[in-house]
This record gives structure tokens, C-alpha cells and sequence, in this order.
């Protein structure tokens, strides 16, 4: 069975940082396209970053490029979300999610397969 677990996600203070994890299970990340989602109240899913297959390509939201930074480790076939400078803003769900097709997306209709959320608080 294919799947993807999320976890890491905490109460941080404003300008902290938080590292989120996703385990996957049942199928190689190497070949999947890889992403990190966010869902704050009242609003919809939104991606916050990606990455190619061969991690050659990423993407980041604009309101996190400088401070959030996507990677996969290949041997424990987790990939990861380190988020630093964190922000009010930055509350929400989190999701991860990978895509079988390789190619990087913002967009949430493109992604087989998705993990369940972690909650990500930011507040002093």
C-alpha cells in the first residue's frame, strides 16, 4: 500500500523554525515528484514548495522563498520541509504530497498521493 506520512509540525514562536517530515512507504520517492502543501482557516490548500524527481527543479510559494527549503533523503526515502523565520502567517495545516509523472507542480490536482496534515502554530 502507498503511502505518506506527515509529522513535525508544533507551536513555534514567531522567527523560529520547524523541520517537517514525510515518510513514504509502499513505492520509491527517487521516481515521485515531491510537495509540501499548506491549509490555513477559511482558505484553500495552497502549495508552499516542490520538487522535481531527479531534484534538479524547485519551486517555492513566494511568501516562503528564502526561508523554507525542500529536500528528500533517498536512503530513508523521507522527504522534508525546514521552515526557519516563521511567521503568523505560516499557521496552518500542512500537507505533503508526491506525484508519480516527475515534474513539479503548485498545483494541488496534480498529486496522487497525499499524507494526512500536520498543524503548524505560530505564535508567541
Amino acid at each position: 500500500q502507498l503511502q505518506l506520512v506527515a509529522s513535525g509540525g508544533g507551536l513555534v514562536q514567531p522567527g523560529g523554525s520547524l523541520r517537517l517530515s514525510c515518510a513514504a512507504s509502499g513505492f520509491r520517492l527517487d521516481y515521485w515528484a515531491i510537495g509540501w502543501f499548506r491549509q490555513a482557516p477559511g482558505k484553500e490548500r495552497e502549495g508552499v514548495a516542490c520538487l522535481s524527481s531527479d531534484s534538479a527543479t524547485t519551486n517555492y510559494a513566494d511568501s516562503v522563498k528564502g526561508r523554507f527549503a525542500i529536500y528528500r533523503n533517498i536512503y530513508n526515502n523521507t522527504f522534508y520541509l525546514q521552515m526557519n523565520s516563521l511567521k503568523p502567517e505560516d499557521t496552518a495545516v500542512y500537507y505533503c504530497a508526491a506525484d508519480a509523472s516527475g515534474v513539479p507542480t503548485m498545483r494541488v490536482a496534480e498529486y496522487d498521493l497525499w499524507g494526512q496534515g500536520t498543524q503548524v502554530t505560530v505564535s508567541s
